[in-house]
């Protein structure tokens, strides 16, 4: 089964090599290629990937905004942001906002490879020099990471149900039909689930269940 990929680059010849790349890799399908992220649903829903390449700097909406709206409205879909830049306010608000992964367009071809694979099975690719940076700022905000008194965090009997199916690696459609429930009974639940937890997207959800035990 090929990994469908869209990219959102407004470079053209960064965009003409990704796609290049991927298309020439086995077992991987550039869907999409868009210059902005102005029409992001519709832009979307014509290619339907699995995982989305997202530069930041872009005309109109920015790569961070985009990937807000699209880990909110399209939670299963992985978004790897990759861009020239390593700041760490950049790199922290686009985690924030929802990217599974975020690498350096100076990395290596094969690393964006092995980062696609790795966030479209779950993990959460960042390069080396990307998470010395997260670390630095983590440091230089003095941020306190203080678990909950509630480690449950509210969660009902069918939301652990269907956060353990998700922590497996089950999407949607699968969790609905081993339930016996309807898609959007789901995406009701995974709504809920996300706000419980405060997190944004499916990777975060499941990195916080493990933290917390939840499985």
């Amino acid at each position: 089964m090929e990994i469908r990929i869209t990219i959102f680059e407004d470079n053209k010849l960064v965009r003409d090599a990704l796609q290049a790349i991927l298309n020439g890799t086995p077992g991987m399908l550039c869907t999409g290629v868009f210059s902005d992220c102005n029409h992001w649903d519709a832009d979307i829903k014509r290619s339907r990937p699995d995982v989305i390449l997202m530069d930041i700097e872009m005309p109109g909406m920015s790569g961070i905004e985009a990937t807000k709206a699209i880990s909110s409205a399209y939670p299963d879909i992985k978004i790897l942001i990759q861009t020239v830049f390593n700041d760490s306010e950049r790199i922290f608000r686009a985690l924030c906002a929802g990217a599974s992964g975020y690498i350096l367009k100076t990395d290596p071809p094969h690393k964006c490879i092995e980062a696609i694979h790795e966030v479209y099975n779950g993990g959460a690719p960042i390069s080396s020099t990307v998470a010395k940076k997260i670390l630095n700022f983590f440091s230089a905000s003095n941020v306190i990471l203080v678990t909950p008194e509630d480690t449950s965090f509210g969660l009902s009997d069918r939301e652990k149900e269907i956060l353990e199916l998700m922590i497996e690696g089950h999407k949607y459609k699968p969790i609905a039909d081993k339930l016996f429930i309807s898609y959007e009974t789901v995406r009701t639940h995974v709504k809920h689930i996300y706000k419980k937890l405060h997190v944004a997207s499916r990777s975060e959800a499941i990195q916080k269940a493990k933290q917390h035990g939840l499985r």
